[in-house]
Parts: C-alpha cells; sequence; structure tokens
C-alpha cells in the first residue's frame, strides 16, 4: 500500500507552474448489450466532496437526470489534509458530510487502495464506485456526467428520460466551449492560484480574465436574442461545467487563487445573470452548492496559500438573489 501524501503545491514544476494530474480510471457504464458495467439501480455510488467543483458537476447532473434514488451518495469533510480526504466522526463532526455508506471506511484512499492495492496516485473526487465488482469505475468527472446523462435513461421515467444535457445536435458546440472554457476557466483558476513563481500566475490569470470577457460576450449575445444558456435556449452540459468554477469565483477564486481583476457580481453582468438564474430558479444547482464546505476547504486546507487558515467573511452574500442588481 503506498503511503501518498496529498501536498497541492508540489504539482507545480521548477517553473512555478500548476500541472494538474489526469484521472486513472477510465471505465465505463453502458447500456450496450455485454457491457462491463451495465446501468442497474442501486449498484452504483458516487463519492463527492461539495467544496471540489469537479466532484459538484456530478452532483448537478444526477439530481437534474432524477437519479438521486438510484445512485447514492457519500460526502466526505470539507477539510483535506495530508493524507487527503476524509468521512466525518464523532469527534471529528462536519455538518453536511457523511459517513462512508458502503463500507464505512474513514478515509477516502481506503477505497482507492481497495480498487488498486497497488494504486499510486492522487486521492480525488468525484468517484464513481461499482458496489457489485468493488471497484472503482471512474473518477473523471467529464465522463462521469456524460454516464449520467446517457447511460440510465431506461430506468427513468419519461420527464428526465427526455433530459438531454448533451444532445446530438449542440455536441459540437458544447465540446468546441468546453475545449476553451476547462483549461483556461476551469482549470484556469487553479494554474493561477497554485502557481509558485510571479511570471506564471500572471500568464495565467490574465488568460483567465480573457476567457471570461469572452464568455461575457456570448451570453450577451444569447440574452439579446432572449436566449439563456451558453448554448441557446437548452441547458447543456457547458452550462453545468462553467456553473460549478463561477458560482465560487467571487466567494473564493477572487482572494484566494489571486483571480482579483474583476468580480462576477460587479463587472460580468450577464454571467452574473446567468449565474444567479440557474441557482435561484433550477434546485439542482442551489441545492447541491454548499458555500460553508467550499470556503472552509479551500481556505483551510491549503496551508501553502493560506497558513494561517483564516476564513475571509465576505463577499456578502455569498451569491445576489435575483433582481438585486445587474
Amino acid at each position: 500500500m503506498s503511503d501518498t501524501k496529498v501536498d497541492i503545491l508540489k504539482f507545480a514544476d521548477k517553473d512555478g507552474e500548476y500541472k494538474r494530474k489526469p484521472s486513472v480510471f477510465r471505465d465505463f457504464i453502458s447500456s450496450k448489450a455485454g457491457a462491463k458495467f451495465p446501468p442497474e439501480a442501486g449498484r452504483y455510488h458516487l463519492y463527492v466532496s461539495y467544496a471540489c467543483p469537479w466532484a459538484h458537476r456530478t452532483l448537478i447532473v444526477r439530481a437534474l437526470k432524477g437519479l438521486t434514488a438510484l445512485i447514492g451518495v457519500s460526502v466526505v469533510h470539507w477539510h483535506m489534509d495530508d493524507k487527503g480526504w476524509r468521512f466525518p466522526s464523532n469527534d471529528d463532526p462536519c455538518e453536511g458530510a457523511t459517513e462512508d455508506k458502503i463500507y464505512g471506511v474513514k478515509r477516502l484512499r481506503e477505497l482507492y487502495f481497495k480498487a488498486d492495492e497497488n494504486y499510486n496516485g492522487r486521492f480525488t473526487v468525484p468517484i464513481l464506485w461499482d458496489t457489485k465488482t468493488e471497484t472503482i469505475v471512474n473518477n473523471e468527472s467529464s465522463e462521469i456526467i456524460r454516464m449520467l446523462n446517457s447511460e440510465f435513461n431506461s430506468l427513468l421515467d419519461e420527464h428526465h428520460a427526455k433530459i438531454d444535457l448533451y444532445p446530438s445536435d449542440l455536441q459540437q458546440q458544447i465540446d468546441d466551449l468546453n475545449d476553451w472554457i476547462y483549461p483556461n476557466i476551469n482549470n484556469g483558476v487553479y494554474k493561477a492560484g497554485f502557481a509558485t513563481k510571479q511570471e506564471p500566475y500572471e500568464k495565467e490569470v490574465k488568460a483567465l480574465f480573457e476567457k471570461l470577457d469572452k464568455v461575457e460576450e456570448i451570453l450577451g449575445n444569447r440574452y439579446h436574442h432572449g436566449e439563456h444558456y451558453l448554448t441557446g435556449n437548452i441547458l447543456t452540459e457547458a452550462d453545468v461545467r462553467l456553473f460549478t468554477t463561477i458560482v465560487r469565483f467571487d466567494p473564493v477564486y477572487v482572494q484566494h487563487f489571486k483571480c482579483n481583476l474583476k468580480m462576477i457580481r460587479y463587472d460580468y453582468p450577464h454571467i452574473h445573470q446567468w449565474l444567479r438564474e440557474l441557482y435561484w430558479t433550477i434546485p439542482s444547482f442551489k441545492d447541491t452548492t454548499n458555500f460553508s464546505h467550499i470556503k472552509f476547504h479551500y481556505t483551510k486546507s491549503h496551508v501553502g496559500i493560506n497558513p494561517h487558515h483564516i476564513t475571509p467573511i465576505g463577499p456578502i452574500p455569498n451569491i445576489v438573489p435575483l433582481g438585486k442588481f445587474k
């Protein structure tokens, strides 16, 4: 068994640039005949953190698709220490977190070693776990949300089965958006925040805001034509994937990751409207967003960035109600 420890800043290279490690477990739940992992009610389980934007994607799609009764969830403590994520206990409580509902393990790393005793990578969330074969199906959020979107439709009621976050006629447009939003915005905040030298930090933060300006322009054009989402009037995975970064932007990334050239609520009126419409009008977004877990995790887990573990009070509120200001 590996004794790998989590030190988030060690992933910056000699030039001070943050390099995200790729996910390792990449199997797929499939409704095709003879699939290794077929869709079954109650068979699969999600391990998530409310703090993590990648895990947040899977919670949103699970809710949007009406899969909450078919796929269970265990939620880790918001704090991540040098051994990674852990579950709460009687002497280490955490409101909103749960015990491991499948095995009762104390740490997420135990699941990785259960799946592969020689595993030596990072202990990340989300995990899509198969309780039948007792292994990790997949730990890459972008692939998990695709499975949740399409592969369980035969088990769903007609309304939820018809919800399609990756419709065939919009797939190219969605893929094109993902291709520049992921590296520059979703991961861009991390590349800025985890940079250990000035030059890579400035490069990444400038690229981040250039692409936020581009999103603002896209949404401005959409609203001008009476549309409300990135690809038009249909909610897609592109909106889900961007939302989990934008909802954390003002509360965390502005100060903690030094992404402070602009704020969403003051400088990006169309992104701000889009964010609030998703949060306040679609329960799957609001109900899966836990600002306490989000703010406590970043500010109290990243000791290299915030050694005194002080969590800022603001901004107040974490997200502005609809109709307050634009």
